[in-house]
């Protein structure tokens, strides 16, 4: 099956190179290009691609806008892409608040070649991507420069998962992979994914971007816990 992208960035050589770059693959197919939100909100609307590699800091409609619009879009609207935001800052409040909207992860421009492939592969899928350190940093971060109270629904919502299912939650927040959790737990690498589908119904969130944020501020996990 073929992965269909757009990609939205204000920056013609970025689209350019990004295009060139996954059109040579055999399952990618660059659809659209827009040089900033709006116009690729508009896009996305006529192409429905699968993937939107999109920038955070655009003029017109940034980046974050653009996906919170993409994200939950207007009744009617019933195509719904996954969002990779692409992004300069390995620690940036934008990409943050992007996941808190549903965005499926992020990526540095400055990422090797083979990074932007396989990151589009992996969020096509319906993985996040939340494998590489600088996003448990990005979200550590955030986390102690503006520290919240947890939420108390939020609290309540995690009394409905079991204590299996819970320590799962944690330790995707911690950034494990699904390989070294279930080395973790001593458990099949199948079992792990079928508690992660049971907390992500739960807990009713879209992927493993959208948990970790929610064990982060339900106070599940701490930056630099244990």
């Amino acid at each position: 099956m073929t992965i269909r992208v757009i990609i939205v960035d204000d920056q013609a050589m970025v689209r350019a190179g990004f295009a060139a770059l996954l059109s040579a693959q055999s399952d990618i197919d660059v659809v659209g290009e827009a040089p900033d939100g709006r116009r690729g909100i508009e896009v996305s609307r006529t192409t429905h691609p699968d993937v939107v590699l999109m920038d955070v800091r655009m003029p017109e409609m940034d980046g974050l806008a653009a996906a919170r619009e993409l994200l939950s879009p207007p009744a009617g609207v019933v195509h719904r892409p996954k969002v990779l935001m692409l992004t300069t800052f390995d620690v940036d409040d934008y990409v943050y608040e992007a996941l808190r909207a549903g965005a499926s992860g992020f990526l540095l421009k400055d990422a090797p070649p083979a990074d932007l492939i396989s990151a589009v592969r992996i969020v096509a899928a319906g993985d996040a991507l939340l494998a590489p350190s600088v996003t448990r940093r990005l979200i550590a971060d955030f986390a102690r420069r503006r520290p919240a109270a947890p939420s108390g629904g939020a609290a309540l919502r995690l009394n409905g998962l079991t204590p299996r299912e819970t320590e799962v939650l944690e330790l995707i927040a911690r950034g494990l992979s699904n390989q070294e959790i279930a080395a973790r737990l001593v458990v099949a690498e199948q079992t792990v994914k079928t508690h992660i589908g049971k907390v992500l119904a739960k807990l009713g969130l879209r992927d493993r971007a959208q948990a970790v944020i929610f064990a982060y501020e339900s106070g599940l996990v701490t930056p630099g816990g244990a």
